[in-house]
């Protein structure tokens, strides 16, 4: 198994939405803000080669959008997919699977590409992951989400019959198999049936966060983006994963800190959940 840390774009959210009720005295000395209030964001992916398969988690926002949607964001395009999936030697066309963590536009859009006005698969040759249960809640958005779940990012998708779903384990703390070496874990606070792959790699296991803990500013349990659908349970997903982290000393990839790839956690003196050693994925 090889693991590759894909950077896309940095883009830029606002850091208020990002933190929920917790004031910005407290959250920006862990998150600058700019003078507008916003803060830098990663969309890092991850891609795995293993056993003949060649798994990218999540696509980022892709570029099929119009300026108007772009200007929001603030994207910094140093970085792109191509250019990354490009440095290791890969293609889109290379990808086998998608694996997509769950449907907001951050998280989807490079999953369908603009051609000759037509929205097609990005990645003609691969197959692309989702679970029933989080697609329904995607396609029939609730008020508050809608705005995050576009349909040109799903619809191509469900049309092309590429789009497949795994199984949502009736037990919320079950553990899916996807490959010998990833298992899934299932969380309900960001957003109905989000899954975070857990790879085992080097004697590791490494969970990548997606928006489950967003940056490595959102240890602290009240620190919850105002985008979680269901914050309470967020806060006890989010505690129960950090504590199960400390007993077994996972590595924590993360999907949005724009500085902080990879990392393993620990207690301070005054209890509180710090970064114990980081470093990229690269290094393990």
């Amino acid at each position: 198994m090889k693991l590759y840390s894909i950077d896309t774009e940095l883009f830029k959210l606002d850091g208020g939405a990002m933190f929920g009720v917790v004031p910005k005295t407290l959250w920006n000395k862990l998150l600058p803000a700019d003078d507008n209030n916003l803060c830098t964001l990663a969309m890092r992916l991850l891609l795995i080669e293993d056993e003949g398969r060649l798994i990218l988690i999540d696509t980022g926002i892709g570029n099929k959008q119009d300026e108007k949607f772009f200007s929001h964001y603030y994207l910094d395009k140093e970085n792109t997919l191509d250019k990354s999936l490009s440095k290791y030697g890969f293609s889109k066309d290379d990808i086998t699977d998608v694996f997509l963590t769950h449907l907001h536009f951050d998280h989807v859009g490079g999953a369908v590409d603009l051609v000759d006005d037509k929205l097609i698969p990005a990645f003609k040759n691969a197959t692309y992951w989702s679970n029933e249960t989080h697609c329904k809640w995607a396609t029939q958005p609730n008020a508050r989400e809608k705005a995050s779940f576009l349909k040109e990012n799903i619809l191509p998708l469900q049309e092309s019959g590429k789009l497949q779903f795994l199984r949502v384990p009736y037990h919320n703390e079950e553990l899916l198999s996807f490959t010998k070496n990833i298992s899934i874990r299932f969380s309900y606070g960001h957003t109905k049936a989000m899954m975070l792959p857990q790879i085992n790699y080097k004697t590791k296991t490494i969970v990548y966060m997606a928006d489950l803990i967003p940056t490595a500013a959102h240890f602290s349990l009240p620190y919850i983006a105002s985008y979680d659908v269901f914050p309470l349970d967020s806060m006890t997903e989010k505690e129960s994963f950090l504590n199960e982290a400390l007993g077994n000393n996972y590595i924590l990839f993360f999907e949005h800190d724009a500085t902080v790839e990879c990392c393993t956690i620990q207690k301070n003196e005054k209890n509180k959940i710090v970064i114990k050693e980081q470093f990229s994925v690269s290094d393990i």
